[in-house]
């Protein structure tokens, strides 16, 4: 990929030219609306909420019954095959209630230590929040699979990967691109380099031309590379917002980090992976009877993973909340731990583009007032890095 050619092409492009996304590739949610759900309601026992690590305990939510159906135990009702709507109220939060999008921590954090497992009516699924169980219906054959790059299916798909190549289209890209922003008095490194790097990276590592790629790369090109993991562009792009933002928003992660040897960076990476997922909930599907904190889910159950909450639970992570890439108990579940070109991109891309970076701008920081302020509820980042290239 060539600095010369196409000069200034995505200072033009990025205001008009950017694509819409198609949302999450190995995230499939149910409708965002009320309605009957396709499992059956588990028997469920009356008392306190369930100490962590057990798995007794009641589904917390709250119903009144409705006319025509059955009333279960706790005051459900619905007929045999699966729950009505609750028309009551419901007990625990939801993932999708009013400000979540803005800030989700503190109802994962409820869901987390009062309702383990709990039934969303919007979400029309089951809902599991704590590492253990997240960890668990990523992995165990309860439960069916996505896909979600790494995993074991998702490994044995990919052949004929030219590791070397990948690595050196990810540097030349990323070089490319800070150069492009290193003379501006500001810039935001969303629009103006993460929304180009995962892109420009698969066009370079397909030989597209570079003018094109936006038009091709998130199609025909992505999956000349990829396969099944070509829509993986759009998560990458918002992990490495993430990842900057998490960097750039601390001064002595910014000296840690400038001249870090690669291992360090990966685990810095593997760090904001953990601490702030692109991918927040995904969507599973129970084969049959899965016990989990807070009572047993049914078989055929839809099953909502909220991802960001696993990675904050203080159970599995000390201190959950920070950005710590010197952490003594590292762990992410947005990647499988098995070969595939999107992981390795994005890996990649995290490591060269923190090189290119401070390479071309030594003095690189966050503008003078911002902090990065991620939104999203199914997808989650940062909306814009604004910094100054000059310091």
């Amino acid at each position: 990929m060539s600095d010369e050619p196409n000069r200034g092409a995505p200072d033009r492009a990025i205001g008009n030219a950017r694509p819409e996304e198609s949302g999450d590739p190995w995230t499939r949610l149910p409708s965002m609306v009320p309605g009957a759900a396709s499992a059956a309601i588990p028997t469920l026992t009356s008392g306190a909420a369930p100490a962590r690590g057990t798995t007794a305990g009641r589904v917390r939510t709250v119903t009144e019954p409705t006319a025509g159906g059955p009333v279960g135990p706790a005051g459900s009702a619905g007929p045999a095959d699966g729950p009505s709507v609750p028309t009551g109220r419901t007990v625990a939060p939801s993932p999708l209630d009013p400000g979540a999008t803005l800030d989700p921590h503190a109802i994962h954090r409820t869901l987390r230590e009062k309702f383990p497992l709990t039934y969303d009516p919007l979400l029309r699924a089951w809902v599991l929040s704590r590492y253990a169980d997240v960890a668990t219906a990523l992995t165990d054959a309860r439960f069916t699979h996505g896909h979600r790059p790494g995993d074991p299916p998702c490994s044995r798909a990919h052949i004929d990967v030219d590791m070397a190549e990948l690595r050196s289209v990810t540097e030349r890209t990323a070089y490319v691109l800070a150069r492009r922003i290193a003379e501006r008095p500001q810039a935001d490194l969303v629009a103006d380099f993460c929304h180009w790097l995962p892109a420009g990276t698969v066009a370079a590592a397909v030989g597209v031309p570079y003018r094109d790629m936006m038009r091709l790369v998130r199609g025909r090109a992505a999956g000349a590379l990829a396969g099944e993991c070509g829509g993986q562009i759009a998560v990458r792009e918002k992990a490495l917002a993430s990842f900057l933002g998490n960097v750039l928003a601390d001064p002595d992660q910014v000296a840690a980090l400038r001249d870090a040897p690669t291992g360090l960076v990966a685990r810095a990476w593997t760090e904001s992976l953990r601490r702030d997922p692109p991918v927040q909930i995904a969507v599973r599907r129970t084969r049959s009877e899965v016990p989990v904190s807070g009572g047993i889910i049914p078989a055929g159950a839809s099953v909502a993973l909220l991802v960001g909450s696993a990675g904050r639970d203080p159970e599995r992570f000390h201190d959950p909340d920070r950005f710590d890439p010197f952490r003594g108990d590292p762990g992410q579940l947005t990647y499988g731990s098995g070969f595939c070109p999107a992981v390795l991109l994005a890996g990649l891309e995290a490591e060269y583009a923190l090189r290119a970076l401070f390479s071309a701008m030594p003095r690189l920081r966050l503008a003078d007032g911002f902090r990065p302020d991620s939104t999203g509820l199914i997808t989650r980042a940062p909306r814009s890095l604004i910094v100054r290239p000059g310091g």
